[in-house]
Parts: C-alpha cells; structure tokens; sequence
C-alpha cells in the first residue's frame, strides 16, 4: 500500500477546501513546484494533482503549474480535476501525466469515457466522489443518481481498472476516512481503489494498513501532510509495513 500526497491547484497556488467547497478555502506559501519536489525527496512513489479551477470553472491557469511539476519530478503525477473533454485528456497524456482522473464524465458521458480508454486505457483512473453516499459531479456541486458501487460497477465493464473514491463529508476534515464504504468498493467489485478524503494522522494510516492490506492500493492524503499532522517519509514507511 502506497501514500499518496495530494496538490490542489487554484490560481497556480497550493490551496486545500474542506468538504469540497470554495468558501472554506486555505491557501499555503509553498509553490506547487517546491512541494512536489519536497514529497519526491520525502519518498513519494506517486503525486495526486487536482485543477480546482477547471473543476469549478471549466478553464485553468494551472496548466503550466502542472508541466513545471512533471518536468521537475521523476516519480510519476496523476491529475484530476474538470478533464471533460478529448482535448483536455490528450493535452494531459501529452505532457507525460501518469494517469487522468476522469469525474463528471464517467457519470454524464459513457461515449467520451470510451474514447479516452481507447486512447490509453492505462492512464485513465475514474474518481467517485460520494456525498451521502450519491456520486456528485462538476466539482462537487451537483448530485448524481448513482450510488459509488453502481457507477464502480459501470466503468469496470467498461475497462477502467482503477478507481479513486473519496468521501467528500470527510474530505480536508481531518475526521478520519470512510474505511466502511471504501473497502466495501473494493469487495463489490475488485478493482483497484485509492482511498481519499478524512486522513488526520498516523493513527488513519495504521488503522488502513490493517484493514486495507492487499484490497487497498494506496491512500491519499493532502491536509494532514501539510498541516504537520503527518511526517510523508513516516507515513510512507508505516503504509508500507515497515514499523
């Protein structure tokens, strides 16, 4: 099991929500270059990079952010975040991004999502994103009909093999994380799930390395990283069942 650090992007600035919502937005000094490079040396096997701003709003200044990270790094960088389209998606493959996490459009559009599995069926990851355990769309803003096991279940016969579910009532909470329904994801359908959303501590992490070990690919955690209440290089080292 692999720890993930997360960047949220917003105005080319490293910014974290809670629950999702734009009012309850954090800023920190750190330039999204340095943090990555920070999260490389601490030991990072892989980077979790969200486009608040295309999640939002549909449009992105971060897209240069995003090229300077994969430029500087070596480790691979996975990016989420408003990709609704051929054009975004191809954009992100150009650039060398390791895997795209598609949202919106595993709910809205099965053709576009087949597109993209067409042209790298690899480098797609769907992220499901529950709120009182409905999917939700369009940065969070608006419900789906789905259920997170219903939508799984869609895109795995659809060839996605790798999913990332986040809770979004605990996500940027430092509440804890839904082990509940994330592994139930993994049970129902056998696909490989990253966990997301409510890690407060090395506390979260030990209790996913109990629960989650070989059903659990990675966790991701962002606020509690940069908010001190985990060491990345211990929390990589306790994930990976070192101590």
């Amino acid at each position: 099991m692999i720890l993930i650090p997360a960047i949220d992007l917003m105005g080319k600035k490293v910014v974290r929500l809670t629950q999702g919502e734009l009012a309850r937005k954090k800023e920190y000094s750190l330039s999204p270059v340095e943090l990555a490079l920070k999260y490389q040396e601490a030991g990072a096997k892989l980077i979790h990079i969200v486009d608040l701003d295309r999640a939002f709003f549909g449009e992105s200044e971060n897209f240069e952010v995003i090229a300077q990270i994969i430029k500087k790094v070596s480790v691979p960088v996975e990016v989420g975040g408003g990709i609704r389209s051929i054009e975004s998606f191809q954009e992100l493959i150009d650039l060398g991004v390791s895997r795209v996490i598609i949202g919106t459009v595993a709910v809205t559009n099965s053709e576009l999502l087949e597109e993209m599995l067409k042209i790298s069926s690899e480098k797609v990851a769907v992220g499901i994103d529950a709120k009182n355990g409905m999917v939700a769309i369009k940065g969070w803003v608006e419900s789906s009909n789905y259920r997170a096991v219903e939508l799984a279940h869609k895109v795995k016969e659809m060839g996605v093999t790798t999913i990332i579910y986040t809770d979004i009532a605990r996500d940027g909470s430092l509440t804890g994380p839904n082990f509940t329904e994330t592994l139930k994801l993994y049970e129902e359908t056998g696909l490989k799930v990253i966990a997301s959303g409510g890690v407060s501590g090395l506390n979260d992490l030990k209790r996913w390395r109990e629960l989650g070990e070989n059903k659990i690919y990675g966790v991701i955690a962002g606020k509690a990283i940069l908010e001190g209440k985990i060491d990345l290089k211990e929390g990589i080292r306790l994930l990976e069942g070192e101590f």
